[in-house]
């Protein structure tokens, strides 16, 4: 479903991972019609945030300057842990950066959030070399058995890969971290996945 679709209550308490997500697409919904609140930004805020952290969402998002989190879902100072690769990729860093935001601070909901048109995505499905350490994000997208199983004259191959990507990421974050896995059994965390339209602002999130 759409987030620009959907229709939410204001102002819920934001506890879990169901009220917070609901926050996240409000915020998005906002972004997409072009009424921002541009919440928490005021001097007040910033001081409260001096004080201590409480995100209530992990967005692991592209590095990509059009897909800024804060901005696309209409959060503010402190709102969102932002963890941002170029293709949203994930490795041991960026896992420990997840755990810590799960496990210490205690965060409900994390999102993967890819985009259209992704340029790490597109480069591998091109096929153009990359100089420097470019290519190693290239190697990591090709080593993907979710995005090798795509065929290479599917006509929508870079959307298909795209979102390949992103189930890839997802599952890894799950496989690779114990400390992620457990929270998901227990109920107390839980990972969705969404792409971003570039030209409407719209997140959809994308079946499991």
């Amino acid at each position: 479903m759409g987030l620009v679709a959907c229709q939410h209550k204001m102002n819920q308490p934001v506890t879990t991972e169901s009220n917070t997500l609901e926050k996240l697409l409000q915020g998005n919904n906002r972004f997409a019609a072009a009424h921002p609140l541009h919440p928490d930004e005021s001097r007040q805020r910033m001081g409260e945030i001096a004080k201590g952290q409480h995100p209530f969402a992990v967005v692991i998002s592209c590095s990509d300057s059009r897909v800024p989190p804060e901005l696309i879902f209409d959060q503010g100072l402190g709102d969102l842990f932002v963890i941002r690769t170029a293709g949203n990729l994930v490795g041991g860093l960026e896992i420990g950066s997840v755990e810590y935001a799960v496990e210490h601070l205690q965060v409900p909901l994390i999102v993967v959030l890819g985009h259209e048109q992704c340029g790490a995505i597109k480069a591998f499905v091109d096929g153009s070399e990359a100089p420097g350490h470019i290519k190693d994000i290239i190697d990591s997208i090709k080593a993907e058995p979710e995005i090798s199983s795509i065929a290479k004259d599917d006509k929508d191959r870079l959307v298909h890969c795209i979102e390949a990507n992103l189930r890839h990421v997802t599952l890894q974050l799950q496989v690779q971290s114990f400390i992620i896995r457990e929270k998901i059994e227990k109920g107390e965390l839980r990972i969705v996945t969404g792409k971003y339209d570039l030209e409407k602002g719209a997140v959809t999130l994308l079946k499991q």
